[in-house]
């Protein structure tokens, strides 16, 4: 689902909405379900004027997104932190490697408004990568008077790697980044899958493309607009990254669509827009991965399930372990999809609570998951009508 003008003016406009007195109906029960903590209350907004809003105040708490006071929630206009020069400031792709070249440790190389700098033929033909040293912001200034934000592009379908981050504290702010897959190819993936298909040596033929990728601590990436990659993230290793203000769709390539990855990482994911991703944020599952994600909307469309953590069977390593420590609370989903599954048994937790699951009835219906995952304190149910 593209977020256009209108749409988006519309989100902000609920965003910014102060709480509606809201009349609920309330149900508490407990269920266990192969291990899962089910402890529910069932909390059902009922009155007219929430289909916009991300969030609901219910009896002075806050169920879904609530944008905080650094700017609206997947950043653009209105973001507080908003970049506009830099020790650098290129405006083609040589000019780009050049200052990467150059640039030291706390420096920041600023690309200006709106500038567009297509880097798929150097990524075709030279596999060009962009090499980030430690330290380093690479800025564009989306939202700063009413900017965009420069534009980076790559239409090369084997587009392994754009960005690698070479060191720890490196942030990548007020930037579009725009990769080449922005399709779906079930077809593909119906033919190598499927019963008597040609199997993952045919699936994986197909090229994949990734936007940023980081084996290093505190990354961070902030009032960004990331689309069409395989994955726009790939939080490899390294710990405190911190993905936020952003807005990241279009990841959605069967099989392999991810907005966010982990293997032996963890992070802090919040207030960003998410759409029509396969899963917007994702983990292998192995120990010492795992996420917070709080105050993010996933817009509606959705291959799959919208947050998802893998478990040993996945991996095939003997195990049933799915990450660590996993925290899920104050999102809203408005995908049709399942809004979260874990595919196993975290090592210490997972925890879900005060989420507007729009969608999906109970907590049956949005959450797959085992033992060590509680799931309690949520909305479920749609808005009965939009604001008059």
């Amino acid at each position: 689902m593209a977020l256009s003008d209108f749409t988006r003016r519309g989100f902000m406009a609920g965003l910014s909405a102060t709480s509606l007195t809201t009349l609920i109906s309330s149900a508490f029960s407990t269920t266990a379900r192969a291990g899962l903590t089910v402890v529910e209350k069932d909390v059902r907004p009922v009155q007219a004027g929430t289909a916009d809003k991300t969030w609901l105040e219910i009896n002075g708490k806050i169920y879904g997104a609530k944008p905080d006071k650094t700017g609206p929630i997947g950043g653009g206009e209105g973001y507080k932190h908003a970049i506009s020069k830099g020790d650098f400031e290129p405006r083609d792709a040589e000019s780009l490697i050049d200052a990467l070249a150059q640039v030291k440790k706390g420096q920041v190389i600023f690309i200006p408004a709106e500038t567009e700098i297509d880097l798929t033929t150097l990524i075709y033909v030279e596999k060009l990568i962009l090499n980030i040293p430690e330290g380093v912001t690479l800025a564009g200034d989306r939202g700063h008077q009413g900017s965009k934000g420069a534009l980076l592009t790559s239409d090369a379908l084997e587009t392994p790697v754009m960005m690698r981050i070479l060191g720890p504290d490196v942030r990548i702010t007020g930037l579009r980044i725009q990769g080449p897959n922005p399709k779906r190819y079930v077809d593909h993936h119906t033919r190598a899958f499927a019963k008597d298909g040609k199997g993952r040596d045919y699936y994986y033929k197909f090229p994949v493309s990734s936007c940023i990728q980081t084996n290093y601590d505190r990354l961070e990436v902030d009032n960004c607009d990331l689309s069409a990659f395989t994955r726009a993230l790939m939080l490899d290793k390294g710990n405190g990254h911190h993905i936020h203000h952003c807005f990241i769709h279009k990841c959605q390539y069967k099989g392999l669509g991810y907005g966010i990855t982990h293997d032996h990482s963890s992070s802090l994911i919040e207030y960003n827009l998410l759409d029509s991703n396969r899963h917007s944020i994702a983990g292998t599952g192995r120990p010492g991965c795992g996420y917070i994600a709080r105050h993010n909307v996933e817009l509606g469309t959705s291959l799959s399930h919208c947050f998802d953590m893998h478990g040993g069977r996945d991996r095939k390593d003997g195990t049933t372990i799915a990450g660590t420590n996993i925290e899920i609370y104050n999102n809203t989903f408005r995908s049709t999809e399942r809004a979260v599954g874990i595919r196993g048994v975290p090592e210490e937790k997972c925890v879900i609570y005060n989420n507007w699951i729009v969608k999906q009835p109970d907590a049956k219906k949005a959450v797959l998951a085992e033992e060590k995952t509680s799931v309690y304190d949520n909305v479920y149910g749609e808005s009965p009508s939009k604001p008059g």
